[in-house]
């Protein structure tokens, strides 16, 4: 319990939730100690519309952002208030702002955050309206708490500026101990795989997330202002996460097939398991490190754990013989990985431990820029998504209609605080139907709920000091749940409003009976728009989600074939077009994810969909598999066999992409890859008999390399051949 309290205190969500409190408390408390509560209440409302804009990443981004927030919430307020009187002015102003802040969010993750603190200071200009001076002085104080805020900001940042991206990596550590954790399930009879292997997807979108994250923190970080001691350890961390996933991800095995080659010598493959178990300990290990910010002291269980491998190995040989050729070249390339596996932990483990310089990155670090999304707001970009191709577009107008009626209802009707509604339509509304109608669940569920609770500590406690910290305690926890527990953030966050109204008034039961009544009627009018106003189903994301996957996995294998074909060092081309399909594969599942969410009636084609996913994930497990190969072992030149083979996978993989767009493919002769394969084996075994000092038992085994690695290039056209059958199918249905 008390590790809980204590990991929820030192997050992220926490020092962000205690950073608006202070930012908003403050003033209030020194403006009311002065006998001038209003001022200090517009400071704070300044603050606390500006927080959202409070973006973890690098320090120039954050400082772009926050005040990018502050003057858009304070010129929102001033605006709509300047038009308020003038109805033939007002509607079309308000329109057109709700519109334009709502558009923003075509710039990234960054922009919807603006955004939303301009569209929560708008909804807000209705609780009280003002004119002549005073409105200038409370748009003035408006502006004034943000800049409050942005101080207090950037007071948190320079005493911890590491903390967001030390957190993104223990994620990171965390994710892929879980991933290996599930390639070690893998291994237990009568697993379910297909289960495990769905985890497995989920668990890439939430890793190509954090990666994300951790490049524009790590990368930026280093181009701005020179790369710190601490800086070089997490990025050496993150690129030995990085290659980790990708071993794990190209070292794929027929567990089935294995279970039964080892019939009666369980215990090498239960070795292996073991050592696949510790090697997600391990990392488990290195996270809490990095949580508690404790010295790490590897206990190099690892290194015994291979020993015991290589063991297990030399018995199963000496049981067998000669007739152990073929299993102990397959328990070799098992020993093989895992080696490599260990390697990469003991680079990230020295890291954490070692000072390190420039040279220990040994070129990893190459180019590292071009791995960043732009970070530019070109004008085009704005005008290109003015289309109802574009989700953004139709969320945007979906979101002001549904906050004019809202308004119109507000004013036609008799609610007490009509810019409730409008709040909870601009908090819970989003572009995807699944998240709408979870957070309008949530709030209404953490509403009733919140109201109830603080209404029964009312009617117990009549002391205003108790309510008063009774209220700032449920304002940094409901700011604290908000991104992490929608339904707990809303609980605490309705307690604090109500704590604050009876404070002021003595009929609290007013308050909360009209809040949960404005909370309905937004959470409903929410709901039914994205039901019924240019609703944004995935079916129609599918086909495009599907495309990138597919692209990015072509562009993957033409690197791959490039290296083979050119030799030489690992070109950065070839590192973008991993990492983009890693991505594009994760948006791929991400899709299937909310298209799940979705009514059944809008769930077209959805067990085409995760089949196309596994397919895709599979065909990258293959290209990684290769690719890694390439990269660890000499090769031959590339023969005019295997390029046949790359060709007709590549072909396949066109003809996927011409169905998704709607176009039949060319008609192309398709050629017997069965003579392809008989040639490449054939090269290899006269190379091998033209090669000195190999003697027959050598030659066997790399023989069973050979064949191993021609497998795997059946294994990838056949696999190229399913996703074009699986596109063709999704397309008969839609």
């Amino acid at each position: 319990m008390v590790y809980k309290i204590r990991k929820f205190t030192d997050s992220i969500e926490f020092a962000n939730a205690v950073k608006v409190t202070i930012a908003a408390a403050i003033p209030v408390i020194l403006f009311s100690w002065l006998g001038d509560f209003k001022t200090g209440f517009a400071i704070a409302l300044g603050a606390f519309l500006t927080s959202p804009s409070d973006i973890s990443s690098n320090l120039t981004h954050k400082v772009n952002g926050l005040l990018s927030g502050a003057f858009i919430v304070a010129g929102s307020a001033l605006l709509v208030s300047i038009v308020y009187p003038y109805p033939w002015l007002f509607y079309p102003v308000f329109v057109g702002l709700l519109f334009f802040l709502s558009m923003i969010s075509v710039y990234g993750y960054r922009a919807t955050n603006v955004s939303f603190s301009g569209l929560l200071s708008v909804s807000l200009v209705f609780s009280t309206i003002y004119s002549g001076r005073e409105l200038y002085e409370h748009c003035g104080l408006m502006l004034a708490g943000g800049l409050f805020y942005f101080l207090v900001s950037m007071a948190f940042w320079y005493v911890r500026p590491n903390r967001y991206a030390e957190k993104q990596l223990y994620d990171c550590i965390r994710l892929t101990s879980k991933y290996l954790k599930l390639r070690g399930d893998l291994w237990t009879v009568g697993a379910n795989r297909e289960k495990i292997i769905e985890k497995q997807l989920e668990l890439q979108v939430e890793l190509n997330t954090i990666h994300e994250h951790l490049r524009e923190a790590l990368i930026n970080s280093r181009l701005g202002s020179g790369p710190s001691n601490q800086n070089r350890k997490m990025l050496i961390v993150f690129i030995s996460l990085l290659e980790i996933l990708e071993l794990a991800l190209s070292t794929s095995f027929d567990h089935g097939k294995l279970h039964e080659k080892f019939k009666g010598h369980e215990n090498v493959l239960a070795t292996y398991q073991q050592l696949a178990y510790n090697l997600a300990s391990t990392l488990k290990k290195l996270a809490k490190s990095i949580e508690n910010r404790s010295k790490y002291t590897s206990g190099n269980r690892l290194f015994d754990d291979l020993a015991a491998l290589e063991k297990a190995i030399e018995d199963y040989e000496k049981e067998l013989g000669h007739d152990a050729a073929e299993g102990v070249y397959l328990l070799r390339t098992m020993h093989h990985y895992a080696e490599k596996q260990v390697e990469k932990i003991n680079i990230a483990e020295r890291a954490l431990t070692l000072a390190v310089f420039k040279h220990d990155f040994k070129g990893a670090d190459k180019d590292l820029e071009k791995f960043l999304k732009p970070q530019y707001y070109p004008i085009s970009t704005f005008t290109e998504n003015l289309s109802f191709s574009s989700t953004i577009f139709r969320h945007s107008l979906r979101l002001t209609v549904t906050m004019l009626f809202g308004f119109i209802i507000g004013q036609l009707l008799p609610f007490q605080n009509a810019y409730w509604i409008l709040l909870t339509i601009v908090v819970i509304m989003r572009p995807g139907y699944g998240l709408t109608k979870e957070r309008s669940y949530h709030r209404i569920f953490g509403t009733i709920l919140g109201g109830l609770l603080a209404f029964g500590l009312l009617s117990v406690m009549q002391n205003d000091y108790v309510i008063s910290g009774l209220a700032v305690l449920s304002m940094i926890l409901g700011f604290a749940f908000t991104t992490t527990n929608y339904k707990v953030g809303a609980t605490f966050v309705t307690m604090y409003v109500v704590f604050i109204y009876g404070l002021q008034t003595p009929h609290i039961q007013d308050v909360v009976q009209y809040r949960i009544l404005d909370t309905v009627a937004g959470a409903a009018l929410a709901f039914m728009a994205n039901h019924f106003f240019w609703p944004t189903w995935e079916f129609l994301s599918v086909p495009s989600h599907t495309e990138n996957a597919v692209k990015a996995n072509r562009d993957y294998l033409r690197e791959i074939s490039e290296l083979y074909n050119k030799k030489g060092e690992i070109p950065v081309s070839y590192r973008l077009a991993r990492k983009e399909a890693f991505i594009e594969i994760g948006n791929l599942m991400a899709s299937f994810q909310r298209m799940a969410q979705e009514p059944k009636s809008k769930q077209k084609s959805l067990q085409q969909v995760y089949k196309l996913a596994v397919m895709n994930h599979t065909l990258l497990s293959s290209l990684a598999s290769l690719g890694t190969y390439i990269q660890s072992y000499k090769t031959s030149k590339a023969s005019a066999g295997f390029n046949a083979i790359v060709d007709t996978a590549i072909a396949n993989l066109n003809d996927a992409l011409t169905l998704l767009k709607d176009e039949p493919p060319v008609p192309r002769q398709k050629e017997d890859l069965s003579l392809r394969f008989t040639e490449l084996r054939n090269i290899r075994a006269k190379e091998l008999a033209q090669s000195k000092n190999i003697n027959e038992a050598s030659f066997k085994l790399k023989m069973q390399e050979a064949q191993l690695v021609i497998e795997q290039l059946v294994w990838l056209t056949n696999m190229t051949e399913n996703i074009l059958k699986a596109v063709q199918s999704l397309k008969s249905h839609a």
